[in-house]
């Protein structure tokens, strides 16, 4: 049983029932995919706090004034990848190894990268790097917006380089995205992996179900608690529980059934099963981004006849994933790996993406992308349904600060250059000088999520390498909260990566790219 059917679980649910002997039940608690945004890669914010997102806030930041961020998350078959910006993205070898030198045994770099490689079918071809002939496509943009060359090229004046391949041999430099479509459209790990299986016989995908609590036998998983229609029900299973819900809602599952930190637990009159730091230890990626209005040349007015027509077509400006090419950065020496990645969008984008852009323009700026600081998601009630508190303490470390202020300082730089400073009419959201104070009030005061939490379950805190909850049987968790760290750019690829080495760790099979043995 899958309990979550977004990045992770979709590609569980597909890969496990490859094997008819295997049967497999996932349960979701959004529905299906019945809106024409999730299609059409630019209209992914038409889709905050729609019926398909569970339209979170975070509790008040105190490295941020107080403020209290939104928190979109994808509640609908394929999750957070239905409604993301689709930018595909590994992150750096450095946290791979990093993973493995901390005890996550089987995640290095190295062992991880024929996972990324088998979803994968990229539209680059057969490398070191990249693979073909998976189930997730991997395409360039067929937007091609030309402010975003604009931005690269204002980005290399300013004395960075070019990295055509940001998931090749290095991460440092400026380049454009691959992202995850098919033809100009959207491609979740719904429509990759799951959509193709859903003929399969040895497949149940349970929609509008609400998974409430983990029933335990002993300190063996048996099942879980599903709300469909008001109406309470319990679902058995044979073999496993696997959770994979995400960074925030698979440990309130955990919590909720007494798994968890005893004191939190208690206090809510929750029993304790099993004392681990569940909801401990989340990490995100925060950005603030530059906006500048230009006088033309933006996606401002990109929902024409023409351009649906267009789109029809697969490609045209209505193809644009908004951020359609980054950057990686070392704000200082002595780093081992950058600390902060760009997102170059054709658009303004402010208040949290949640107000519509009100002239043509363009955003850019950095992302933190190796916080210091650690935050935690703990339940506000004992009801289920509750949502959760969730406090990611953004910028509460001085190299946390350091980082940011030096990263929107490269922005700012960059937008001294040629093409771009020709093009710029006016700045729309931008620090008030280039003084650290000024950069850090800006900052506070505008800065928002990406949407990439993880870590709140990690691997050698509440699962093991094989992903196993300790002190339990038949119980898994298999998503973005198992990461130890966050890795250094977005994590959907990553969490996909995950969801395969995830499905070959509970069928017992040879790793990727293992060679066989030839007598």
């Amino acid at each position: 049983m899958i309990v979550g059917a977004g990045s992770a679980g979709c590609v569980l649910a597909a890969r496990l029932t490859e094997d008819p002997d295997v049967r497999v039940a996932l349960i979701e608690a959004g529905g299906s995919q019945d809106f024409p945004e999730v299609a059409m890669p630019m209209a992914f914010p038409l889709l905050f706090k729609s019926a398909a997102d569970w339209d979170l806030y975070g509790e008040p930041e105190p490295g941020l004034g107080g403020r209290r961020l939104y928190l979109p998350r994808g509640k609908l078959l394929g999750g957070c990848g239905s409604i993301n910006a689709m930018i595909y993205l590994r992150g750096n070898r450095a946290d791979y190894d990093e993973w493995a030198a901390q005890g996550a045994t089987g995640w290095s770099y190295d062992e991880v990268l024929p996972y990324f490689k088998r979803s994968e079918d990229n539209e680059r071809g057969e490398s070191q790097f990249h693979g073909v002939g998976g189930p997730l496509k991997v395409s360039e943009s067929r937007s091609n917006n030309e402010l975003v060359d604009v931005m690269i090229q204002a980005t290399i004046n300013a004395g960075h380089e070019h990295n055509p391949d940001l998931n090749g041999a290095r991460q440092e430099g400026v380049g454009r995205f691959q992202v995850t479509q098919r033809d100009g459209r959207r491609e979740s790990t719904y429509t990759a992996f799951l959509k193709p299986a859903l003929g399969r016989p040895n497949l149940e995908v349970i929609t509008h179900g609400f998974v409430t609590k983990v029933l335990f036998e002993g300190d063996r998983a048996v099942g879980v608690e599903v709300v469909e229609d008001r109406v309470p029900r319990e679902i058995r299973v044979e073999r496993e529980v696997i959770l994979s819900a995400g960074a925030y809602q698979s440990p309130v599952l955990l919590m909720h059934s007494g798994i968890g930190p005893a004191d939190d637990l208690r206090a809510m009159g929750l029993g304790v099963r099993e004392d681990l730091p569940v909801g401990e230890n989340l990490q995100d990626h925060l950005m603030c981004n530059l906006n500048l209005v230009t006088d033309g040349g933006s996606l401002f007015d990109a929902f024409t006849p023409e351009n649906l027509a267009l789109f029809e077509e697969g490609r045209g400006p209505l193809t644009s994933n908004l951020p359609e090419a980054g950057a990686f950065f070392r704000t200082r020496p002595g780093l081992d790996a950058p600390d902060i990645e760009f997102h170059y969008s054709p658009s303004l984008l402010y208040d949290e993406g949640l107000v519509p852009p009100h002239d043509h323009g363009v955003c850019y700026g950095p992302v933190l992308i190796k916080p210091e600081a650690r935050g935690k998601v703990f339940l506000r009630s004992p009801l289920p349904d509750a949502k959760p508190r969730i406090l990611h303490n953004y910028l509460t470390t001085e190299n946390d600060r350091r980082s940011f202020i030096d990263g929107l300082r490269i922005a700012m730089e960059i937008a001294e250059q040629e093409p771009l400073k020709s093009r710029v009419r006016e700045a729309f959201r931008a620090p008030a000088s280039d003084s650290d104070e000024d950069i850090l009030a800006y900052i506070r005061a505008n800065a928002h999520t990406v949407y990439h939490p993880t870590s709140t379950c990690a691997i050698g805190q509440v699962v093991d390498p094989e992903l196993r909850v300790y002190g339990t049987e038949g119980l898994r968790v298999v998503d973005a909260s198992v990461m130890p760290s966050i890795t250094r750019a977005n994590t959907h690829a990553p969490t996909i990566m995950i969801a395969e080495k995830g499905a070959d760790l509970i069928e017992g099979r040879r790793p990727a790219g293992t060679a066989t043995a030839v007598a």
